[in-house]
């Protein structure tokens, strides 16, 4: 096991991942952002060194403190040899198996890898499987090979005009969180809390301030440099306000020159729908999520 200390070291690591997005696309946004000054303090480790086949992205020891917290204790995972990725996620100094974890990945194959170690721990998972789409802008920096460059449109549609008197573009405040993790999905506790505001304090945000001047509709970015934790109010839904932020996140992460990606949930149309407008493009891979819970 090798920890990657080293900025020469790190740079060389996000050079090699670039080349096998999508299935590195989370591990590759997390190495981009610990890169770029590392808030989060993640340390980054590889089976062997420079010609790694498995990198795991975690917080440092001292950072694990809570063992049910898994919005902290979570694990970005890359393999090029799934074999060897088994062996070395069951380490212990890589994987505390002890806590309350979550494991996510762009690479759907590590599924059976995880089910295997999750036996071994005695253990249970969920697992959470969603689209994965990267920016326009991203696909043609980082993995034009992908896609046919030349039939992608320059830009997407621009969402339909605010009314300047009612919303005003801003930024998220910590004292914002509540009302954001109300709202998400995966949230909902003191925890998520805790991690939403963290992500407000070290990235980008996007929000509309309604007429009482508090935010109806954001998106932030993760320690992964992954565009989440979107939401509306209730009472302004279904008036194209998610749309207008979510436009506006991707222009100015784009000019920030960040390597944007997201997931929507299969059944959120609507999302995948303002996605399709902006010409984001869906991955043949998926974005994916393990819930672990030591029995």
């Amino acid at each position: 096991m090798f920890h990657l200390q080293s900025p020469q070291k790190l740079q060389m690591l996000e050079k090699s991942l670039r080349k096998h997005i999508p299935e590195s696309l989370k591990v590759y946004g997390t190495i981009f952002h610990m890169n770029q000054g590392n808030p989060f303090k993640l340390k980054a480790l590889v089976d062997k060194w420079p010609d790694f086949s498995t990198v795991v992205v975690r917080p440092a020891e001292q950072e694990m403190t809570d063992d049910f917290d898994h919005y902290i204790n979570t694990y970005l995972i890359f393999s090029k040899d799934l074999k060897k990725c088994q062996e070395f996620l069951g380490i212990p100094e890589v994987i505390n198996w002890k806590q309350h974890l979550q494991i996510q990945s762009s690479q759907s194959s590590l599924d059976k890898v995880i089910e295997n170690l999750v036996a071994n721990n005695l253990g249970k998972v969920k697992h959470t499987q969603c689209i994965l789409y990267m920016t326009l802008n991203a696909v043609k920096k980082l993995a034009p090979s992908l896609v046919d460059v030349n039939s992608l449109p320059t830009n997407g549609v621009k969402p339909k005009p605010i009314n300047p008197e009612m919303f005003k573009l801003s930024s998220l405040d910590v004292t914002h969180a509540a009302l954001v993790n109300k709202v998400w999905s995966f949230g909902g506790n003191e925890r998520s809390q805790r991690f939403i505001e963290r992500c407000i304090h070290s990235f980008p945000s996007f929000c509309l301030l309604g007429p009482a001047g508090t935010p109806v509709a954001w998106a932030l970015m993760d320690h992964t440099g992954e565009m989440r934790m979107g939401g509306t109010v209730p009472e302004y839904r279904g008036q194209g306000l998610m749309s207008y932020v979510a436009y506006a996140q991707v222009q100015g992460l784009g000019k920030l020159g960040y390597p944007s990606y997201s997931h929507i949930d299969k059944a959120n149309h609507i999302m995948q729908k303002v996605a399709s407008s902006m010409c984001e493009v869906r991955m043949q891979g998926h974005w994916n999520q393990w819930n672990y819970v030591p029995l």
